[in-house]
């Protein structure tokens, strides 16, 4: 009972904006779900409820964790509670574009046939350059702060420099693509997929393209890491009772930084086969070259990573209770 209150007080002392925009987009996240059972109608070759369903949820991940986050600051609090408002109320105006697009059966992304759909993707295009802007602050912030568990603080700080590199390429799916550009009036500028119209084959629940490459593979790897990094040191944290060589901090960071290397290595990889014009399920011969040699370098890491620490006469145990 002590550790539910505990769980709770905490919880309650996250940043309450991002919380409660986190509430509505899980709130979206039923609805769309409900949606996908009960409407049958397909927008861009995808089930029409889709978007939003897979949007509220993502988003709704990436606000509860930087609540949490902000409950961790300790310095430059202020500044920090302000970027976590406006962070908010820009999630909020994406999930709210793609939810009403969704009931008007508009496309929310590159759509600009009509005058009222050009502002809706006006203000995702703004408000997403403004989350980039607000993340690659709060992560400035978070590089500054110190904390009493250096692997947590690290996988933090990692993982949110690994978002960051997702969002960023993000603005290459709003450059018009050659056979937009060569028939004007655009209606549609920019695409995820690449080499391909989108709208074609897919995978399913993904939707990720099937015949070309897809720039949301590597979007959806970075965005995550935010969640990922994290969740790996919070394993680690939870192993140090049962595996004794993970009582040793130091070899904890060192499997931090495998993690987030190897995890970056994927970004990196699927990013490159997207611009190469490869669906994510097809892979050629270099891309299993390189998605080999980053399996074998992370498990040289890996066994480095482990390695013991040279025992120093001053150097004293630590209690278990300490480590829980």
């Amino acid at each position: 009972m002590r550790g539910v209150t505990g769980l709770v007080r905490d919880v309650y002392g996250w940043h309450r904006p991002l919380m409660v925009f986190a509430a509505f987009a899980a709130v979206v996240t039923v609805v769309a779900a409900v949606g996908l059972a009960v409407d049958d109608r397909v927008l861009v070759g995808a089930p029409i409820w889709a978007k939003p369903c897979k949007f509220a949820f993502s988003f709704g991940l990436y606000a509860a964790m930087w609540a949490w986050m902000h409950a961790m600051q300790k310095r430059y609090r202020r500044l920090g509670w302000h970027l976590g408002t406006i962070a908010a109320v820009v999630c909020a105006l994406e999930v709210g574009v793609v939810l009403l697009q969704t009931i008007r059966g508009h496309r929310s992304h590159f759509n600009v046939s009509t005058p009222f759909d050009t502002a809706m993707w006006t203000i995702m295009g703004t408000s997403i350059v403004v989350l980039w802007v607000v993340n690659l602050a709060g992560t400035g912030l978070l590089m500054l702060e110190r904390h009493v568990d250096r692997p947590a603080m690290l996988a933090l700080r990692l993982g949110s420099v690994i978002t960051i590199a997702g969002m960023t390429i993000a603005f290459l799916m709003t450059w018009g693509t050659d056979e937009q550009r060569a028939n004007p009036p655009m209606e549609i500028i920019g695409a995820h997929s690449v080499g391909v119209p989108d709208g074609g084959p897919g995978m399913a629940v993904t939707g990720w393209s099937t015949t070309g490459g897809d720039l949301r593979v590597p979007h959806f790897v970075g965005i995550h890491g935010l969640q990922l990094v994290p969740l790996f040191a919070v394993v680690l944290g939870l192993l140090v009772t049962t595996l004794p060589r993970l009582r040793d901090e130091l070899v904890r960071i060192r499997l931090v930084w495998t993690f987030a290397g190897a995890y970056t290595g994927v970004f990196a990889i699927t990013a490159w086969q997207a611009l190469r014009e490869q669906p994510f399920t097809s892979p050629d011969l270099l891309t299993v070259g390189a998605a080999g040699v980053l399996v074998a370098g992370t498990m040289v890491a890996a066994a480095w990573a482990l390695r013991a620490r040279k025992a120093t006469p001053a150097q004293a145990p630590v209690p278990e209770e300490a480590l829980v």
